[in-house]
């Protein structure tokens, strides 16, 4: 609603070219939290790349279908050495290169509002809703927290015992955090149906 609001403030209509790259963007920060593609810096900083090049790529290469080819891939690679990869701001680049008198006119600014505005607006969004559920947000990069300790297996884990603890009800990205808590749950849930067996 609100890259709406902000589309049709600053281009004078909607722009279904930009609101395509947020929805996508609000479905991994509401719906994959934990994901490291749904982080702030992923949302923000891969927005920003995607749209500094998607502007200058309009600008300097004048056929639309060249163009799209080399901001995809130059978005891609910033993305990757900024540690910001959010697939959805390769669509930023193209709505640059495709979205239309209103955003070509906009040219620079595009990259300020709407592309940072609805950005910073869906990370702080997605800051307050996902603490509002009770998930951690943004997810706590692994070099910071304290290390768990190890797991030790002392039974076979089997396929059953995973799937049983994936079926917790948590979608999981999994990191080394995650697969740590997962195999815990699993070795629990073996350790019992070992005690049971016998």
């Amino acid at each position: 609603m609100i890259t709406s609001l902000t589309s049709h403030w600053l281009l004078g209509e909607v722009n279904l070219w930009f609101v395509a790259p947020m929805g996508a963007s609000a479905v991994l920060l509401f719906g994959l939290p934990n994901s490291p593609l749904a982080q702030p810096w992923s949302i923000v900083g891969g927005n920003l790349v995607a749209g500094v090049i998607g502007v200058t790529t309009a600008l300097y290469i004048p056929h639309p279908a060249l163009a799209c080819g080399v901001a995809a891939c130059l978005t891609i690679a910033v993305m990757f050495q900024l540690r910001c990869l959010h697939p959805p701001s390769g669509a930023v680049a193209l709505t640059a290169i495709l979205g239309g008198n209103g955003v070509q006119q906009l040219g620079y600014h595009f990259i300020l509002t709407p592309v940072l505005l609805n950005s910073v607006c869906l990370a702080l969004l997605a800051l307050v809703f996902n603490n509002l559920a009770g998930r951690r947000y943004p997810h706590p990069l692994a070099a910071t927290e304290a290390k768990a300790p190890p797991v030790v297996i002392d039974v076979p884990i089997t396929r059953d015992d995973l799937h049983q603890a994936l079926k917790s009800g948590e979608l999981l990205d999994i990191d080394e955090d995650d697969l740590q808590q997962l195999l815990q749950r699993a070795e629990e849930i073996a350790i019992r149906r070992q005690r049971l067996a016998s």
